[in-house]
């Protein structure tokens, strides 16, 4: 079993259209939507915006907004909508016409604009948490603030790193002791050496603490794992399998150890009950009875792109 991020891209609906090319007005639709990934933004408050799909072909005001979508000509018995970073995206049958096309975005333009903004959204906090790789950057680990330092000293070995506390300028960061990662590299080192070197040390933390974490529920939940892995997964943060191999993405050591404790607890309760059914629930709830809290900062926050 997976526990997989509540993500908001793409978001998909299909509008299911009986397969009938010759005779449109008796056509019958159905629609169809994904399991929502994340609240519906309702678009009715917000200005008026334009969203235009690198590809548009068509565009179509849907609610005061301009929307230029993408159309391709799909061998399907559906008209499918899929939001993504790009847009709005539209496959459709080659036997529905524009018209019909059109009118099923007209029934569907809350949904769709929801997505939208969403997108939007999350389009621009991406790029804000996109990392600069330089010396003095900062990146959150185990829910704290990191300073990078480039540090060439002797002590800290080439492309290695130290964890120091330093004091906090109180002007910057009201007096909070802050951490400094000493980056065994040289002040002029490219932004990829110090990504790499960054990243690699994440990931051994990372596999410290989570066998650290995995250690602990298991022994309250009175079960045995197997192995224990990393992966670099972005849209699945840990899965476990029947035979006890537990899987975590090492993107989890941002988050505070009350979020990763969370997620240990989530996979390792699947080696009692292989379901999301309440007896699972109880299950996580008997070692982690705020749960519900602690996940949302899985839904919610924005983690750093290293791209």
């Amino acid at each position: 079993m997976a526990l997989t991020p509540r993500r908001p891209d793409p978001a998909q609906l299909s509008l299911f259209v009986a397969p009938q090319p010759t005779a449109s007005a008796d056509r019958r639709t159905e629609v169809v939507a994904t399991e929502s990934l994340a609240p519906v933004v309702e678009p009715v408050a917000l200005a008026p915006a334009e969203f235009r799909h690198p590809l548009a072909a068509r565009e179509i005001v849907l609610g005061g907004h301009t929307v230029a979508y993408a159309l391709k000509r799909v061998r399907r018995r559906s008209i499918g909508f899929i939001v993504g970073t790009d847009g709005l995206s539209v496959n459709a049958p080659s036997w529905v016409v524009v018209r019909d096309i059109e009118s099923a975005l007209r029934e569907k333009a809350a949904w769709i604009l929801g997505k939208l903004h969403q997108q939007r959204d999350r389009g621009r906090r991406l790029q804000s948490a996109r990392v600069d790789w330089r010396d003095g950057v900062t990146i959150p680990f185990l829910g704290q603030t990191v300073v990078v330092a480039l540090d060439s000293r002797a002590g800290v070995t080439p492309s290695g790193a130290v964890l120091d506390a330093v004091s906090g300028d109180a002007s910057s960061s009201g007096g909070a002791v802050l951490r400094q990662l000493h980056i065994g590299l040289p002040p002029g080192a490219a932004p990829e050496q110090i990504r790499d070197a960054v990243q690699s040390w994440l990931q051994r933390q990372a596999k410290r603490v989570f066998a650290e974490r995995c250690d602990v529920y298991a022994a309250q939940l009175g079960v045995r794992y197997r192995r224990l892995s990393l992966s670099s997964a972005q849209t699945r943060w840990g899965s476990a399998s029947a035979d006890g191999a537990i899987r975590l993405s090492w993107r989890l050591i941002h988050f505070g150890l009350p979020t990763i404790d969370y997620v240990v607890a989530h996979e390792l309760a699947h080696l009692r009950e292989m379901n999301h059914s309440e007896r699972f629930w109880d299950v996580v709830r008997s070692v982690v009875p705020d749960y519900e809290r602690t996940r949302r900062a899985l839904k919610t926050d924005v983690l750093p792109v290293f791209g």
